[in-house]
């Protein structure tokens, strides 16, 4: 493939959704690996649905995604995307060479009209379509000052074929497609139209996109036909569903991909993700970007629709995490904490520990604000209602004993190591004979205010000194109080 060009074209009527994002990614790696150009391009032309909002969200979607464009006319730094809206001279001067080249005709044929053919085609078991009754009229039959609609003069015998990649060769019979509307009667062009003209000005070489298109692909082979160009290679990839084999929508989980953003999934992980939902290579799971790139092509693509299942994306994205670099993960963890109202952490050397002991369990990013609440938490703050039945089991007269041990063997420490932790607390099995569950767990629960966290000797050398030696005294505290409401 030499150097192709492709786009994504999104109608900008709400957020980028996890299809939308599919078909910009399999572009995009088109692109990249071919040495190629890839074009992001809003269809804004349907001004009653589009919004500054859903624009925004759709660029904020492909940023945060990392599909970077390399054409637009440029606002300041980034190329901004090329819009519809902006090139309504470009669609009239070829709706006049259509017109001149008697290529499309006018149609005075009223809403009702049509209606009305409709359903006498379908009550007659035929194609509901336009049945050409403007198609021949002389013009001095037009009803002077009536609105009408321009058609193209389509081929009303032979077929037209779609050689699709993904699909194979697809073929419409045209006496099934009939004389579409190329411009409405207020003069304004309709999608068909103004995507051809787009694709052919900006030399796209191949279009891939949804097969929910798929049908409006032979309308748009003919207008190419009608104005003498070449049509791009077409290829349409399936369509998502969930689980259940419909249609993917907001019951089967978040469809914005920055929705999944603020729930914290990476970048990289959606990606990885997105590629291999209906693209196969080998048993291979887990792609770094440029691996992608490396080996993306359309002839994996499966003809079936991929299955959304959030479990393998949870999977895919912890994945991604343990690979992470700690500065990295710290750089992308440390802003949600802030933004949980947690106090102001120091992004150093111990707050990149505590974030290691997490990594192992942690799915998401917010995992780590949540699961690290022990760590990010002043001692005051330490919430022992929250898991009221472990402090009833393990803080009680009788475990007192084993944290006032603990308080005096950890205050005579010299080094705050793992290793002096645990060369300090396990003596203290013998001591008490004891197992380390029956001694570990009163030391947890104290620190943490719950009994789930990561190894006790290193969450006890990540929350520090300042922090767990007072933590425990207020264990021990507890010990003699009343067990929390709800034990």
């Amino acid at each position: 493939m030499d150097a192709p060009r492709l786009r994504f074209a999104p109608s900008p009527s709400g957020f980028l959704h996890i299809g939308g994002a599919r078909t910009a990614l399999f572009c995009w790696l088109l692109a990249r690996r071919h040495g190629g150009t890839f074009i992001l391009r809003v269809e804004d032309t349907d001004a009653a649905r589009t919004t500054d909002e859903s624009i925004a969200a759709i660029v904020e979607g492909m940023e945060w995604l990392g599909l970077d464009w390399d054409e637009g006319p440029r606002v300041g730094g980034p190329h901004a995307p090329y819009f519809q809206s902006g090139r309504k001279e470009i669609y009239g001067k070829y709706i006049d060479q259509l017109v001149a080249e008697g290529k499309v005709y006018r149609c005075y044929c009223t809403p009702e009209q049509l209606q009305a053919k409709r359903e006498k085609a379908m009550a007659e078991g035929r194609p509901p379509i336009y049945d050409g009754e403007w198609r021949d009229r002389d013009p001095s039959e037009w009803p002077p000052g009536e609105p009408y609609v321009l058609r193209l003069r389509a081929p009303t015998d032979g077929e037209t074929v779609v050689d699709d990649l993904v699909k194979g060769r697809v073929v419409f019979p045209n006496k099934e497609l009939g004389d579409q509307v190329v411009v409405r009667s207020n003069g304004d062009p309709l999608y068909n139209f103004v995507v051809v003209i787009d694709d052919m000005l900006m030399g796209m070489t191949h279009v891939v996109r949804g097969d929910d298109h798929l049908s409006n692909t032979p309308k748009q082979i003919q207008l190419y036909d009608a104005l003498g160009v070449t049509p791009p290679v077409f290829a349409h990839v399936p369509m998502i569903l969930g689980a259940d084999k419909k249609r993917l929508s907001k019951r089967h989980g978040a469809t914005s991909v920055t929705q999944y953003r603020d729930e914290g999934f990476l970048a990289d992980a959606m990606v990885n993700y997105l590629a291999r939902l209906g693209w196969s290579h080998g048993d291979q799971e887990i792609f770094s970007r440029d691996e992608l790139i490396a080996a993306f092509d359309l002839g994996s693509v499966g003809k079936s629709p991929g299955v959304w299942d959030p479990d393998k994306l949870l999977w895919v994205n912890a994945q991604h995490i343990a690979g992470l670099d700690t500065d990295t993960l710290a750089d992308l963890v440390a802003p949600m904490i802030a933004a949980a109202g947690f106090p102001p952490q120091p992004v150093d050397a111990l707050f990149k520990t505590r974030l290691d002991t997490l990594r192992g369990r942690a799915r998401k990013l917010d995992e780590f604000v949540t699961a690290g609440a022990f760590y990010w938490q002043d001692n005051a703050s330490v919430d022992y209602a929250q898991n009221p039945k472990a402090v009833k089991k393990f803080l009680k007269p009788t475990t007192a004993v084993y944290l006032e041990a603990a308080i005096e063997e950890l205050e005579g420490l010299d080094a705050w190591t793992e290793q002096s932790l645990e060369d300090a607390i396990t003596p203290l099995l013998e001591r008490f004979e004891v197992k380390m569950g029956k001694l570990a767990q009163p030391i947890r629960v104290s620190v943490t205010g719950t009994n789930v966290s990561p190894g006790l000797f290193e969450t006890l050398f990540a929350l520090g000194r300042d922090k767990t030696i007072p933590r425990i005294r207020r264990g021990i505290g507890l010990c003699h109080e009343s067990p929390p409401q709800g034990a």
